[in-house]
């Protein structure tokens, strides 16, 4: 992630030829329009970069001798992970529905009997519950 002082310059920083992002490892990046799809807008968040690079799956990005793993992104391989959800009141199945992780807490809750509309970021994201949990017979 890259957060210019002069976003002026996002369109430029992000030009690269194609030569120039594989010697780089970069898949992809996202700026300007691309990047209020999936954030909010940097010219009105602060916290939103202006630039956000996909390295190719598999690079990591360090001078570090030491460091050789990487908490995660957004390529395929680090979203597309599976999900158990157990509890005995619930009947078992496979749902192949794809989900968000934000939708976990409010799953709990509602799990235990607690509204997750208690949630503050429920209400404000509208974030549901996991599908087909709790809506089977």
């Amino acid at each position: 992630m890259v957060w210019l002082g002069d976003q002026s310059k996002t369109q430029a920083a992000v030009g690269l030829s194609e030569q120039e992002r594989q010697g780089l490892f970069i898949e992809d990046a996202l700026a300007g329009d691309e990047i209020e799809l999936k954030l909010n807008s940097p010219k009105h968040d602060s916290r939103t970069p202006n630039i956000f690079v996909q390295p190719v799956y598999g690079t990591i990005y360090t001078g570090s001798s030491e460091k050789n793993a990487e908490q995660g992104g957004t390529s395929f391989g680090d979203v597309n992970v599976g999900l158990i959800v157990s509890n005995p009141r619930l009947q078992g199945a496979t749902i192949k529905t794809p989900v968000l992780t934000s939708q976990v807490a409010p799953t709990i809750l509602r799990a235990l009997g607690i509204d997750p509309e208690n949630l503050n970021s429920v209400r404000v994201e509208r974030t549901t519950v996991l599908p087909g949990l709790f809506d089977r017979n």
